[in-house]
Order: structure tokens, then sequence, then C-alpha cells
């Protein structure tokens, strides 16, 4: 099915409409812009006038989605609970809001079989206009020699406080030439800001600094950041301080652990 621009803003607006309620945004954007920032083996095997949309989740997510999921569910066999929330409230979208169309929803924790994530989250971000996607080479005369430096989103709005979550891919909607990719907001133009930046992700991530390097309009609240803050192996036990996972059917793997942008979640 080909899409107008106004059957692009159709498709986002009822997303939007169902998703911005429990703490979620979603950005679309071609496929092309997309795969042709990456190598053959981590495209998508979709057209290049395929739409897609990625979601992202703010920091209401945690108490507008998280907790009422527990609450209402607790956690269902192994994944991660803030996975399995997260794929409930976007299988939940797709199915109310595109029943019988063919979507191709990734998840930011799902891998294919050659151990290669299913979509190259930050990328997605960035293509979109969501987030700009700072890495070592948007850093000029680069004072860390031949070390590597991971890269980091930052939302115009929240900073570092959000995470990648999913990508839908219609496989039935292609767009034209109408669909103009938006640059994604220079929030840290500066050398000295983007060197602040990365090293404040790559060596001091835990301390949630990197978070700020932009004034965000809202921050995690404490009891999220404890959530976060709290090993893998270790959050079964603190869900279980605040009354959740009163069977031992309902505990998660120990081991298990995403957290989409790149260090671990939040």
């Amino acid at each position: 099915m080909a899409a107008s621009t106004a059957n692009v803003e159709s498709i986002t607006a009822l997303l939007d409409n169902y998703l911005s309620k429990v703490g979620f945004e979603v950005h679309p954007l071609k496929v092309g812009w997309y795969n042709s920032l990456l190598p053959p083996t981590l495209r998508l095997a979709h057209p290049d006038d395929c739409l897609a949309v990625v979601v992202l989740s703010t920091p209401a997510l945690f108490e507008q989605a998280f907790l009422p999921f527990m609450e209402e569910r607790g956690c269902q066999g192994l994944s991660d609970p803030i996975d399995q929330c997260v794929k409930r409230c976007v299988s939940s979208a797709v199915s109310q809001c595109f029943p019988g169309q063919e979507v191709d929803v990734r998840y930011d924790y799902e891998l294919l079989p050659s151990r290669k994530p299913k979509f190259l989250a930050q990328t997605a971000a960035h293509v979109s206009g969501a987030a700009f996607y700072y890495q070592q080479s948007d850093v000029k005369d680069q004072p860390w020699a031949e070390k590597k430096m991971f890269g980091v989103c930052v939302h115009p709005r929240f900073g570092g406080w959000f995470a990648i979550r999913a990508l839908l891919v219609f496989g039935g909607v292609t767009v034209g030439s109408e669909m103009v990719q938006p640059p994604p907001p220079d929030c840290v133009p500066s050398r000295e800001g983007r060197i602040q930046l990365l090293e404040d992700f790559n060596y001091r991530w835990q301390d949630w600094s990197y978070r700020d390097i932009v004034r965000p309009v809202q921050i995690y609240s404490q009891k999220q950041k404890d959530y976060f803050a709290t090993p893998p192996a270790e959050r079964c036990a603190l869900l279980k301080t605040w009354g959740f996972f009163s069977r031992e059917s309902d505990q998660p793997d120990p081991t298990s652990d995403t957290e989409s942008q790149v260090t671990g979640h939040g």
C-alpha cells in the first residue's frame, strides 16, 4: 500500500495516541534512511521506501506502565520485567491500531541467530530525528588517541533520560519523496560538550551525569533510579520489597538484563 504524508501522519498519530498515555514516543522513518548508514549484514530486509516507526520510552514509562503492569500481572516466565512490559504495550498498540496489517516488530533486546541485534536502536533514533547519536567521529581532534569510545543518543527534551525500545516496520506501506528526513536536534554542538558527553558515558555512566548534558524537562523518579541502579541479579529482590512476586512462578531470570541505550537500560 502506497502512503501519502497524510497517511504516514495518521499511522503515527494512531500509535502516539495509544502509546503516549503510557510513557512512549513514536517517530517515523523510511527504511532507506536507516539502511544507508549500515553495511549489508546489518540492514533491514525491507525496501528502502518502506515505512518504519521507532518507539522510545520516556521517564513516565516507569510509573505509567511498568508499575501498573507489575501490579496487574507480575512477571511471566524468564525474561526481564521491563522487556515484558514494553512488549505488552507495543504489541497491544499494534494489534489494536493495525489489525490484520503486516507489521514487523523488533525489540531492542532481541538478537538474530548470528547474535547481531535485530536493529541498531541508536541509528534508528538518529535517522528518524528523534535523538542525536553522538559518536567518536563527531569530535574533531579527538583526545583519546586509539581508544574506542562508545556513542550515545541525546534527546532534545529528555537528554539521556530515555531509552530506545522497539522498531516497527510496516511491510505493506511504502512512502515516496514527499516524506522528508528530519535532522536530529544537535543538542551538544560544541567539541568540549561532546568530549564531556562521551567521557561521562564511557567512564562514568553509572553516576547518571551524561544524562544531564542538556537540561531535561523530566528525569527518572527516585524509585526508577533505584531500580536501574540495582544490579540485574538483585532486581528481583528489590521488586519483592515493593510488594511484587508473591508467587515463585512470578520471578524473572536474575541473569536477564536489558536496558536500552547501551549501558543496560534506563
